[in-house]
């Protein structure tokens, strides 16, 4: 792959695959249309799809950096373009540069795929010769006036160019113009459009959809809608009685409309040259029928596709996964087996079995990480939307806002990605709704009229950290602990530390909200974003400084399909511990206990430690406690917790299952997993306990 044109090589492949995808489209578009124009009349909603294909593929070129496709793309969007506005007939020498063009970019594609670009620098500049020589109109174009048509200054005013266009191309072909005027209720009107614009492009063409002011503007939302058809105006009416306020027809006498030549206009913003290797005087061709397209070549010719990549569905990869899952719990079987035969006397057979045990676990591990890169996808993915979101609220709320985004290369499981979207979204939407001020005063307070919200995610070990970060106002912790004292939720606002007051904002209905809004205040949210973050073993932190800003962070493990868990044991029940989440276990010394503020706590390396005892946390019921006890040390991010359990049993890989809904708001638990010897145990969610523990106060 040539370094010049593709900076990756992850790049090249991304590229191929949606470009091939698109292109395939678009062949199977343009032989419609070539099928259409043999007969005379074409969909001008076909050509418009292929138009916004041609503009599609340009676009992805231009991100990815293969400037000779974007500029070839380019071109046949300008082609396009003059066909959808009337400026060019489609004869059959248009729809054969528009197969070459084809051609052509299935060529550079196949170029890009094996870094022989460069030599196809003469086809591209035969081809944008040809793209001009054809860019010249071939017959006139209908001249209509308001005073015409009779139709309202309202209308005409607010159309497009293209729908101007397509209303001359209408009364061209003697349709009867309809003005339907319509009106829905504001909860449902989307549903209702769409619904009453499929019917009517049934019986013609929808030239455009205008919002109208309406008599209950409180309540319904109203529409124009203009439509040009061959049926009879009665037809309609009755088609649409009851469903539309009114409907006012224009009747049209296209041989009265005087034809106006239109003066041919240069393709927009064409580029001359491509990386230099296009000469910079294009050879000349006289007519667009002298212009033969060039011969296929073997590679353009192959049916052979140019991308390996292969989209999967993620139901599947799931369904994979739980495959290979079985196939890890038959291996633990296998490998006990072996071990039991070796103490009871089966020495010889034994070896032979746990060799072969081994083998197969390092074709599972194998098989396994395969699977998991195939669910591994960038964070950046969520960006895009993100930024969308932002753009929107900022719209809205009168500010202004820069979105930076850092480590959009970071990867996390497709499943997790999608999990915390929402969560993502509402922490966003709350740090521009509550925490970046308005311009004024931004600027009051000596700071850029621009509120910053930076979006940034890295890898930490085997854990995601996604983090969210405004340099707005910052949360008041004290309105907070005045705001849970008047609910009853606390006693003493002075007994309440700033890092318990900022746990309270993830209360179900808690908000500092003076006023509701469309995009916050009403109390929900914040426990949904917990909630849903702690569904898959993640976790968020706040941070605040008052009159500076706000970061929330979000911990996230990387992937929830098969880990590797520490087996252990407490009162009697078997649970398992994602291995991600220990940091260290240690033999407890009942000695070393230390009580601090009715907390149990260990000296470890000359830093607190605070202990959970799980048997407790959990509600289980103890019937003796053994004399030997174990700490294991886990943690997310800087936090630290000491879980005590009885016994260390195992390391071993598990597979996650989801809980029932009635077990699935219980705090500390992630999900279920199957044993080799067909028990079914607990899985503990280090993250979720250790939130509790924040929560709760101990």
């Amino acid at each position: 792959m040539s370094a010049a044109l593709s900076p990756t090589a992850d790049a090249a492949r991304d590229f191929l695959a949606e470009a091939e995808e698109i292109l395939e489209e678009l062949g199977a578009q343009l032989a419609d249309l070539a099928d259409m124009a043999e007969l005379g009349s074409w969909d001008p909603d076909l050509l418009n799809a292929i138009f916004r294909g041609a503009h599609s593929l340009k676009g992805v070129a231009g991100m990815f950096g293969f400037t000779a496709v974007a500029e070839v793309a380019h071109n046949t969007e300008n082609l396009l373009d003059w066909l959808r506005m009337g400026k060019l007939s489609l004869t059959q020498p248009v729809i054969d540069l528009l197969f070459r063009s084809s051609r052509l970019l299935t060529t550079l594609l196949r170029a890009t795929s094996d870094g022989t670009l460069s030599r196809h620098a003469d086809d591209i500049a035969a081809f944008i010769a040809a793209i001009n020589t054809s860019l010249s109109p071939s017959s006139p174009a209908i001249s209509v006036s308001p005073a015409q048509l009779g139709l309202p200054d309202s209308i005409l005013g607010a159309l497009t160019e293209y729908e101007e266009h397509r209303l001359r191309e209408n009364l061209g072909q003697g349709r009867q113009l309809l003005v339907i005027h319509t009106s829905f209720d504001l909860g449902t009107f989307d549903q209702e459009l769409t619904a009453l614009t499929d019917l009517l492009k049934e019986y013609g063409e929808l030239i455009s959809t205008l919002p109208s002011i309406g008599e209950n503007s409180q309540t319904n939302i109203d529409f124009e809608l203009l439509l040009g058809s061959r049926h009879p105006e009665g037809e309609l009416r009755s088609l649409l009685e009851g469903r539309v306020v009114s409907i006012t027809s224009y009747g049209s006498q296209p041989t009265s409309l005087q034809p106006v030549a239109v003066m041919p206009q240069p393709a927009a913003d064409q580029p001359s040259a491509f990386n230099g290797v296009i000469p910079a005087e294009a050879p000349k061709i006289s007519t667009l029928e002298s212009s033969s397209p060039p011969a296929l070549s073997e590679e353009s010719a192959s049916a052979k596709s140019m991308s390996r990549t292969v989209r999967v569905d993620i139901g599947k990869l799931d369904e994979l996964m739980n495959i290979v899952g079985e196939l890890v719990l038959a291996h633990s079987s296998i490998a006990a087996i072996a071990n039991r035969m070796r103490t009871e006397g089966f020495s010889r057979m034994a070896i032979e079995l746990a060799k072969s045990a081994k083998g197969l676990e390092r074709r599972l591990t194998d098989l396994q990480n395969g699977v998991m890169d195939i669910r591994m996808i960038p964070v950046g993915q969520l960006y895009e939307k993100m930024s969308r979101i932002v753009r929107t609220i900022a719209r809205e709320q009168g500010k202004k806002i820069e979105l930076k985004l850092y480590g959009a290369e970071t990867e996390l499981d497709k499943l997790i990605v999608e999990d915390i979207a929402d969560p993502l979204m509402h922490i966003i939407r709350n740090a521009i709704d509550h925490g970046i001020e308005s311009p004024a005063q931004r600027l009051a307070h000596g700071k850029d009229e621009r509120g910053t919200v930076k979006l940034s995610s890295f890898q930490k070990g085997n854990h995601v950290v996604i983090e969210v970060e405004d340099d707005g106002g910052g949360i008041n912790v004290e309105k907070i602990k005045q705001k849970a004292f008047s609910k009853g939720l606390i006693q003493d606002v002075a007994s309440l530390s700033d890092r318990e007051a900022l746990e309270l904002i993830f209360l179900p209905g808690f908000s500092t909200a003076d006023q509701v809004t469309d995009v916050s205040g009403r109390g929900v949210g914040m426990d949904v974003v917990r909630n849903n973050i702690a569904a898959v073993s993640g976790m968020v932190d706040i941070e605040t400084w008052l009159g500076s800003g706000s970061r929330f962070t979000i911990i996230l493990p990387i992937t929830l399909a098969i880990i590797k868990a520490l087996i252990i044991s407490c009162a009697g029940r078997t649970y398992a511990l994602p291995i991600t989440s220990v940091v260290e276990s240690l033999l407890l010394a009942p000695a070393e206990i230390r009580t601090v503020e009715n907390k149990e706590v260990i000296n470890l390396r000359e830093t607190t430690l605070p202990l959970l005892r799980l048997d407790r946390f959990l509600g289980v019921e103890r019937i003796d406690t053994p004399i030997e006890q174990y700490v294991v040390v886990v943690g997310a991010a800087e936090k630290r917790l000491g879980v005590v359990v009885d016994d260390l049993l195992s390391q071993q890989d598990i597979v996650i299952k989801p809980l029932g809904e009635a077990l699935r708001s219980i705090r500390g638990i992630s999900g279920a997993a199957d044993m080799g010897d067909q028990r079914t145990i607990l899985v503990l969610d280090a993250g979720g306990i250790i939130s509790e523990m924040m929560r709760v106060g101990g």
